[in-house]
């Protein structure tokens, strides 16, 4: 993506993140649970026939491990009435513990790539609706077109074909949070993209919990 195509889409994203905030939040229940969308962003993996089991931290072949903090993120995939949904392809990315995306449309982007991470899974939810990954932490970093900072984030597709959603997920008590200018665009709604701390997860990973509302 040109850097003008990508400022144009970053411009007009927080204009729909603003109308998706308003609609959200004038839904009734049980409607007014359900995950709000955000935008895809210019970052979602060119190929996605590549290595892409649930332990992100870890490369076929390679000895080392990605660089960063440890963390487990799981949650379950439900419908409206909370009810679990079995068999739902979850695809998470996301940028490395230095904030850089392992994409050609990110080469622009001075901070090192890691060659030790994956930087996307795609994985499908169990008879009771759950899902797990153990990945790293991501690094913030500056979107130059807009001249101000991401906080750590998340991504995330879930479902297939017309019925997918596409989010972002957040991390709690995250000082960046309050100043990322795609959660303030989203107002209110964001509370249910900020996932919860849990229990620590696999090998002493920080662990982090976020349910999955869709429609239907």
């Amino acid at each position: 993506m040109h850097t003008s195509r990508r400022r144009a889409v970053l411009l007009l994203s927080a204009g729909a993140l603003s109308a998706c905030a308003a609609r959200v939040e004038g839904e009734e229940a049980p409607g007014a649970a359900l995950t709000p969308s955000e935008i895809e962003g210019p970052f979602f993996p060119s190929n996605t026939q590549i290595e892409r089991d649930a332990d992100l931290t870890r490369l076929a072949g390679r000895s080392e491990r990605a660089a960063g903090a440890l963390i487990e993120v799981r949650g379950r995939v439900l419908d409206a009435n909370g009810r679990p949904l079995p068999g739902v392809v979850v695809e998470l990315w996301q940028a490395n513990a230095a904030g850089r995306y392992a994409h050609e449309r990110d080469a622009a982007n001075t901070a090192p790539l890691d060659p030790n991470f994956q930087g996307y899974a795609a994985l499908r939810t169990g008879a009771d609706g759950r899902f797990s990954a153990l990945t790293i932490k991501p690094g913030g970093y500056l979107v130059p077109e807009m001249g101000q900072r991401r906080t750590p984030h998340l991504h995330w597709h879930v479902g297939q074909g017309g019925d997918r959603l596409t989010t972002q997920s957040y991390f709690p008590g995250e000082p960046a949070n309050e100043s990322d200018f795609l959660i303030r665009a989203m107002g209110d709604p964001v509370r249910r993209l900020i996932m919860a701390a849990g229990a620590a997860g696999a090998e002493g990973a920080a662990g982090f919990d976020w349910d999955i509302l869709l429609p239907g």
